[in-house]
This record gives C-alpha cells, structure tokens and sequence, in this order.
C-alpha cells in the first residue's frame, strides 16, 4: 500500500513541477524555466545615461584601484549605501577626471556583473536540464513500482528497494525546485543592483 500511494505522490509532484521543468516561455531558450523572459545580456542603454564607454572596456582592468573597487562593489553583500560613497569617494577630480574614471568603473561593473549574471542563467538552465532528467526517471520508476505491486506475485525486496529510490529521487526533485524558483530571482537582482551602481555613478560625475 505504501508503495502505491508513494507512486501515485511522485507522478503528482511531477506534475505540479511540469510547467517549469517542461515548458518555457521562450521557443529559443527550452531550458528556461523562471517565470521571466529570459535576456541574455543586460543592455548598457537600459541602465547608463552617461558617455559611451567603448572607449574604456579593454582598458579599467589595467587600474589596480579599479580592479578592487569593482569586485567589491558587484558582490551583493557590500549595501547600496556603502557603495554609493564609495563610488563617490573615488570620482573625484575636474570634470575630465571625473568622467573618465566614472567610464572605466561603470565599464568594470557592466563587464563583471554581466558575467555573474550569464554564469548564474547558465546554471539555472544546467539544473533545468537534470530536473527533466529526472522527472523521466521518477516517472519511469513509479510506473515499474506501480506494476510490480499490482503482480500477482512480486519480489517485496525489489518492491522496497524501488519504493525509497522513489521517495528519495522525488526528494531531490522538490529540493531542486524550490532552489530554482529561488534562484530565478538573482538575475533581476544583478540588474537592479547594475541600475543602482550606474545610477550612483552618473550623480557622482555630475
């Protein structure tokens, strides 16, 4: 009985879980499962209204003082408000001064936080990818399971071994889930913190 009821509690599970280990909202990504569109680069138009930068990108790396300043302003534990002065400690100078160090710290920022946040879709995508995995193997299992307790005679040993495969596969299904609704949040994130840097930024400058 245990085992039938197991069954029946894995394909449901599976089920709730099928529209995001299944489906994806957009054709080109099928490995996409979070509720938002997925896009795969953060636009510099969509967060910067200062000067254009291309002048910059191969260059802020060569500045030690904004190599650090960069990794310690993309991580997430460093508050807003602790990043704001920071960045407006280190723009100071005339106006050319100003404006070329605000290029090459915002140039660091857009190039680190893009590539935090394309390792972390990556991520979520690789998960996608074992979560479908497994959802055909849970259900392939609980179909076995389902068919060996209706036999006539069965190998209760076998019954039970495949009972706790079950219990434990659907385990780590929902586990994996949850962590992925959680994570499909971090992208957002990373945008709205490249927002708010670039934001200070441009004040600072000003």
């Amino acid at each position: 009985m245990r085992s039938r009821v197991l069954a029946i509690v894995a394909v449901a599970a599976l089920s709730a879980g099928a529209p995001y280990a299944a489906c994806a909202a957009d054709p080109r990504y099928p490995d996409w499962p979070c509720n938002q569109l997925k896009v795969p680069e953060i636009s510099i138009a969509a967060v910067w209204a200062g000067p254009p930068i291309d002048d910059v990108r191969e260059t802020w790396q060569n500045d030690p003082q904004i190599r650090d300043l960069v990794d310690r302003l993309s991580a997430r534990r460093t508050a807003m408000e602790e990043a704001e002065k920071s960045i407006a400690q280190f723009i100071v100078g005339d106006a050319a001064a100003k404006e070329d160090r605000a290029k090459r710290l915002f140039a660091g920022l857009v190039e680190t936080l893009n590539t935090q946040r394309s390792q972390v879709m990556t991520g979520i995508e690789r998960t996608t990818r074992k979560q479908k995995a497994l959802a055909g193997k849970i259900r392939a299992d609980a179909l076995e399971l389902r068919t060996l307790q209706d036999a006539a005679e069965h190998d209760q040993a076998k019954v039970e071994e495949l009972t706790n495969q079950v219990a434990w596969s659907t385990r780590v299904f929902e586990d994996r889930r949850k962590t992925i609704n959680y994570v499909c949040e971090v992208p957002g994130l990373i945008e709205r913190r490249l927002f708010g840097l670039a934001r200070a930024i441009q004040q600072a400058m000003e």
